[in-house]
């Protein structure tokens, strides 16, 4: 039988909404122009309807990655295997992010590289932005449990 893993739903919301706020800063003020450059985007305005779809998928993304997240920290804790020790949920939230980044979000991204010929200036930024996403969300998970 399969564990019943408690989610906050409230705290899967806040991270979807943590997520679109990074991603704002990240691929605007930050890394906006040569995100734009690396993409080929630099000299093309955007469009709005395109801009609203793209948005609407980033949130549906963003709620996915939150919500298969919070099933993952769960894991990380001791105590959902009946040991003691579970230890501070900053640090089951940083080890959930860090190795779902690793394991799964480094690998497409790498290719990315391989068979789109993606530039590794645009791998660092992709790559630094679901890191610090992932973390975010990975922390206000822990924190803020069921």
């Amino acid at each position: 039988m399969l564990p019943v893993i408690p989610l906050n739903y409230l705290a899967i919301l806040v991270g979807v909404f943590a997520n679109v706020v990074i991603g704002f800063l990240w691929f605007g003020p930050i890394f906006g122009k040569v995100w734009a450059k690396e993409m080929g985007y630099e000299n093309m305005e955007p469009d709005t309807k395109a801009m609203m779809k793209s948005m609407g998928l980033m949130i549906i993304g963003s709620f996915l990655t939150a919500y298969v997240l919070a099933h993952s920290l769960f894991v990380w804790k001791p105590s959902s295997w009946n040991l003691p020790g579970d230890g501070p949920a900053w640090m089951y939230g940083a080890y959930a992010a860090f190795y779902t980044w690793l394991g799964f979000y480094i690998p497409m991204l790498l290719g990315s590289i391989a068979w789109e010929s993606k530039s590794w200036r645009l791998f660092f930024i992709n790559a630094g932005y679901n890191l610090v996403s992932l973390a975010a969300i990975g922390l206000i998970l822990a924190v803020w449990p069921a």
